[in-house]
């Protein structure tokens, strides 16, 4: 098992980094809020989760060896794969899963795009005893979803991997605007911005006008 890579970040996309790591280029499958962290040229150090299919190698990165932790235990339940175990960390910080499994809560994991009702009360009879308690204080503090008393977290997800591909600060906020009807059309319908497309749909936006 590959249980981290370290070097300097050598390109950077909407979902992926690719981190040099003696001489090779290790391409490594991240969630916005990972991939806001990283710059072009500076080091970098994600712990990994290597998953193996039949016809491929896909390297999952994380933050910190707890988010990796998570992602895993996520998929030992039924009909979750690693990319919604990814989306789920992408939405919600590990310890907000924990708090949302412990108690019950399933409009949280509703909001993840891929959830529905049935999908979210397995998930919840499933995980019961497998995520444990928040290790931290107050578990919703650890959200990546909305709050009113500030910035939607998508804005600053995408904003700040916006800046970490190279693009000025002006021009990561015209591209958050020009994005923010898709992120309000998702919000109306009861789901989450998927960080992701709108990073895809950003990226087009200021080719356009370069």
């Amino acid at each position: 098992m590959i249980a981290f890579v370290s070097g300097p970040v050598a390109a950077l996309a909407p979902t992926t980094a690719v981190i040099e790591v003696g001489g090779i280029g290790m391409a490594v499958q991240c969630t916005p809020n990972t991939l806001s962290t990283l710059r072009m040229g500076q080091d970098a150090k994600l712990a990994t989760s290597l998953v193996v299919r039949e016809d491929s190698l896909t390297l999952y990165g994380f933050a910190d060896d707890d988010e990796r932790q998570v992602f895993e235990l996520l998929q030992t339940a039924s009909g979750v794969g690693p990319r919604l175990a990814q989306a789920m960390l992408a939405v919600h910080s590990p310890d907000a899963l924990r708090l949302a499994v412990s108690t019950g809560d399933e409009k949280s994991l509703t909001a993840v795009p891929g959830i529905g009702k049935k999908g979210a009360q397995k998930l919840l009879l499933e995980l019961k005893d497998r995520l444990g308690e928040p290790l931290g204080t107050g578990g919703l503090a650890g959200t990546r979803r909305s709050t009113a008393s500030g910035p939607a977290p998508w804005t600053e997800q995408l904003s700040a991997a916006l800046i970490g591909l190279g693009y000025a600060s002006r021009e990561a906020e015209e591209a958050v605007a020009a994005v923010t009807p898709q992120a309000e059309a998702a919000l109306a319908g009861g789901t989450q911005p998927p960080v992701p497309q709108l990073l895809r749909a950003a990226l087009q936006t200021l080719n356009r006008t370069r």
